[in-house]
């Protein structure tokens, strides 16, 4: 298989989307590029297919991505903050709402399951290849912060079962249900969207929080 360059983040991007038309320019290449990778695969890629597909011309997509190894980190990139997005707001619910933390720890389990992870075959190759392609401190970025959203939102639910959340216990559930699920993606594991592979990820967290 072909081997993709790692693009540092400040050269994902040569032109900041600010106008609308550029905002709608950047959602048809990220829209093109997932549909190639996904129907033809990562080798099949190219800026000019890219282009093709997306109804632009070369010169247009290169006014915005210097190759398509940045157009992929920034898909990447775009696709992880719309998740983390969507796991702060979940959580801020099961807060508001009182659920039950178990409840709240599956449907986070399901999310990130189904975001990083699991769907249909097509869309796995694009995950998989996010995971290869990820930049080290962009993820720790990310598993940092989500880290502490959940810490806080734990501490919230004030649940006398569980331990007070800490940094130490909150890095290694973080780390450990990530690092499953991304062995998971790359195995293509047929473990990934089934019940039984939530379940044990749920009882993993569980086990961490409850007191002893």
């Amino acid at each position: 298989m072909a081997t993709t360059r790692r693009v540092p983040p400040s050269e994902n991007l040569r032109r900041l989307p600010t106008q609308e038309r550029a905002q709608r320019t950047i959602q048809a290449i990220f829209e093109a590029t997932a549909q190639i990778v996904e129907n033809e695969g990562e080798t099949a890629l190219t800026t000019n297919k890219v282009a093709q597909r997306a109804g632009f011309s070369i010169g247009t997509l290169y006014q915005y991505f210097p190759s398509k190894e940045a157009i992929l980190v920034a898909l990447i990139q775009r696709e992880r903050r719309r998740v983390m997005d969507r796991l702060q707001t979940m959580m801020r619910e099961a807060v508001d709402q009182r659920r039950p933390v178990r409840e709240a720890l599956q449907d986070l389990v399901h999310l990130l399951v189904e975001s990083f992870g699991s769907g249909p075959r097509a869309k796995r190759a694009l995950i998989r290849l996010a995971w290869r392609l990820d930049h080290h401190d962009d993820i720790t970025q990310a598993l940092r912060e989500a880290s502490e959203r959940n810490a806080v939102a734990l501490a919230a639910m004030q649940d006398p079962q569980l331990r007070s959340p800490d940094p130490t216990m909150m890095f290694v559930a973080t780390r450990a249900v990530m690092g499953v699920i991304r062995s998971a993606s790359l195995e293509d594991s047929p473990m990934l969207g089934t019940a039984a592979f939530e379940a044990e990820l749920v009882r993993l967290i569980w086990g961490m929080l409850r007191l002893d």
